[in-house]
């Protein structure tokens, strides 16, 4: 079957071209013009139209190197199907370094966006017609906002269909949330034309973790190869487990304001009682211990010590055999070990 060539802003990229297309934007009110750029690479063979999104946050940027990382594999010269990449999509905010857009609105609660809308909408909009519309599965590429670290995860809604959860197993990280759609949301738009995607979280805002980004990347060429875009010819250190379901999550609040002394980093398993950091007072000698109300394991927790009451401290995701999780989890940090200069991913 003719493979025809893929129109992105009236740019034609022909079967087995790889092309970069900037999209226009509005223009800043020093009318410097701004583009959102798009990495195509078409194959002249069929197969599926995966996207690859990362900063709809302008200040996530984890996702911003994974994309680099990713455009760099040899498997991608002989993709079948095409690859759109979209390394910055809040353009405005990444160069601010800001979660949100100069109009204090967050993207991801602005899909599908207007044309005619605010510049939220409007971005979201473009996103949507010029690279979501026709796509067949997506990845969007997330971290933890600024101060709050997460363990690589996937969040997806399961029970849409078979092919999500095929997906979110195939991108192999330990730990996956059945989380609900959102209104607003990139998920929610994509749910509702029948495009599987997949959310990945993974690291902090304005920080890179190498940790963070080598199991992006290796998530998205696992996607990959299960979508039979690339096929496998070499995988170092391959995980040998299932990605587990948390069947529920805990967000653990502060009870009083202070000064907390983490104890527990993240990845940790903990058990229902253990202390987790203890909430201190440099005004008056009252210590608070911060303990779990479940066991678990740690998937999210604050890096910024002055707290106010109230304020999500640690993240726990509950499994059936935490046990079983916190040995796969050990596992999963050996196989992308940040400290091995010699690791790389290989497809």
């Amino acid at each position: 079957m003719a493979v025809a060539p893929i129109i992105i802003a009236e740019r034609a990229v022909r079967p087995g071209e790889r092309a970069r297309v900037d999209i226009p934007l509005p223009n800043l009110y020093t009318t410097t013009p701004v583009y959102m750029p798009v990495h195509v690479i078409h194959g002249r063979r069929p197969g599926p139209r995966l996207f690859v999104t990362a900063a709809i946050h302008g200040d996530e940027i984890n996702g911003v190197e994974i994309i680099r990382r990713l455009l760099t594999q040899k498997a991608l010269r002989h993709v079948r199907g095409t690859l759109l990449a979209v390394p910055v999509v809040n353009v405005y905010g990444y160069v601010r370094q800001s979660r949100y857009l100069p109009d204090r609105r967050d993207l991801n609660r602005s899909f599908p966006g207007s044309e005619k809308g605010s510049l939220a909408a409007r971005l979201a909009a473009t996103l949507i017609n010029e690279v979501i519309a026709d796509s067949t599965h997506g990845i969007d590429l997330h971290t933890g906002a600024i101060h709050r670290e997460n363990l690589p995860q996937i969040r997806a809604t399961l029970g849409i269909g078979t092919t999500v959860s095929a997906l979110a197993k195939a991108f192999e990280t330990p730990v996956i949330l059945d989380a609900e759609l959102r209104p607003g949301s990139l998920r929610a738009v994509a749910a509702a034309r029948d495009i599987p995607l997949l959310l990945y979280e993974a690291g902090e805002a304005l920080r890179f973790s190498e940790f963070a980004v080598r199991a992006g990347l290796r998530g998205i060429l696992g996607v990959m190869r299960h979508l039979g875009m690339i096929r496998a010819t070499h995988v170092r250190r391959a995980i040998v487990h299932a990605p587990l379901v948390a069947r529920a999550t805990v967000w653990i609040r502060a009870q009083q304001s202070g000064i907390l002394l983490s104890l527990t980093p993240l990845g940790a398993h903990v058990k229902k009682g253990d202390v987790l950091g203890t909430i201190t007072d440099p005004f008056r000698p009252v210590d608070e211990p911060v303990r779990s109300p479940t066991s678990g394991i740690v998937i999210g927790r604050t890096n910024l010590p002055l707290i106010t009451e109230g304020e999500a401290l640690y993240h726990i995701a509950c499994f059936g055999e935490p046990e079983a999780a916190a040995a796969l989890l050990q596992e999963y940090r050996y196989s992308l070990d940040p400290d091995d200069p010699e690791e790389t991913v290989i497809i």
